[in-house]
């Protein structure tokens, strides 16, 4: 991707408040007596993208194609491998960890499994008091009372601050990592898939949470999801990934309707449709998602793809403009 096409690309119509730059991440695969690398993996492979403030970005694809990877490497959970994260016009990827520290407050993450990311020895008082403690923002009676208000916010009642995580739903403990997300009051968020773990019953209430806090807040996300329909009625935009690398780039609404590129195209195929009288063809994506070790030459998605011709082995397609706010990967424009 050309710097004048990255640009013009992951600019919204607002100020960017997050700014991904090329970003890769690899893992190391070692063997032999003297445990050298011998391999990598590559989740994440020149991922580059914007999230403008106050905006919803929705980042969807199989499982495996680096979604959570990328989440976790711009909070710094994981160090990437090259590569620059622009918070704010700090680019994060270059401070020390002291440095690093004051970021943390305005950058927080939901994580996906409500049961694995709650300490089950703590309390919920203390669960959610930590980080307040950690940066100095309220303690004693102070701090109690900013509990009680976030678990408030959140939808539990204040006395559930004296209960341990296995005393709650599933859906609860996820409200608990959402109030401890909020505790430091945040200006940027990194939902990983927060209702995957719920049941289908609880996953709207959640999803309904995260909006209104969004907007009551005025928080700016990067949604992380598998459903595509709570990534449509949730997000102002969808980066749709696959293999480590982005495929498409549009609004919610756009993608939807007029998806560009062949891979989004079979992932929308395969959403549900609430109205039993409308049909949708199916697209049957065939084999499994390639190796992340030694992934496909050119497009990564030809292997799998129905439009595949000889010049999507050739070249790694740039991610470029088909229509006014909608990009694609995708060397073929006589297709969709």
């Amino acid at each position: 991707m050309t710097q004048a096409i990255q640009q013009e690309q992951t600019q919204p119509s607002r100020k960017a408040l997050l700014e991904v730059n090329h970003l890769q991440k690899y893992f190391p695969i070692r063997g032999g007596l003297l445990s050298r690398v011998v391999a990598n993996v590559k989740a994440v492979d020149d991922v580059s993208f914007n999230v403008a403030r106050g905006e919803v970005v929705g980042l969807v694809g199989e499982s495996g194609s680096g979604k959570t990877t990328v989440g976790r490497a711009i909070l710094r959970l994981i160090e990437p491998s090259a590569g620059e994260v622009w918070f704010d016009g700090v680019d994060i990827t270059k401070l020390s960890k002291a440095e690093m520290r004051t970021y943390r407050r305005k950058m927080q993450i939901i994580f996906q499994d409500p049961f694995a990311s709650l300490n089950p020895r703590m309390t919920v008082s203390d669960i959610i008091g930590e980080a307040l403690e950690i940066h100095k923002l309220a303690s004693g009676s102070a701090k109690t009372d900013r509990i009680a208000q976030l678990l408030e916010k959140v939808g539990l009642r204040p006395e559930s601050m004296r209960r341990y995580p296995h005393e709650f739903s599933g859906g609860q403990r996820q409200r608990i990592g959402i109030a401890r997300a909020l505790a430091v009051d945040p200006s940027f968020i990194v939902a990983d898939e927060p209702v995957s773990a719920l049941d289908v019953s609880i996953q709207a209430q959640v999803v309904n949470l995260i909006q209104d806090l969004q907007k009551e807040m005025g928080l700016t996300m990067l949604f992380i999801a598998h459903d595509l329909a709570v990534v449509e009625y949730l997000c102002d935009r969808v980066i749709v990934m696959y293999l480590g690398r982005i495929m498409e780039v549009a609004t919610s609404k756009e993608l939807y309707l007029n998806p560009k590129h062949p891979y989004t195209e079979a992932l929308l195929s395969a959403a549900p449709i609430a109205d039993p009288t409308l049909k949708r063809e199916r697209i049957i994506l065939q084999g499994d998602i390639p190796s992340p070790i030694n992934p496909p030459s050119g497009c990564v998605f030809r292997t799998r793809c129905r439009y595949a011709v000889e010049a999507c082995a050739k070249e790694i397609p740039p991610l470029r403009e088909v229509a006014p706010g909608h990009f694609k990967a995708c060397v073929r424009d006589d297709i969709l």
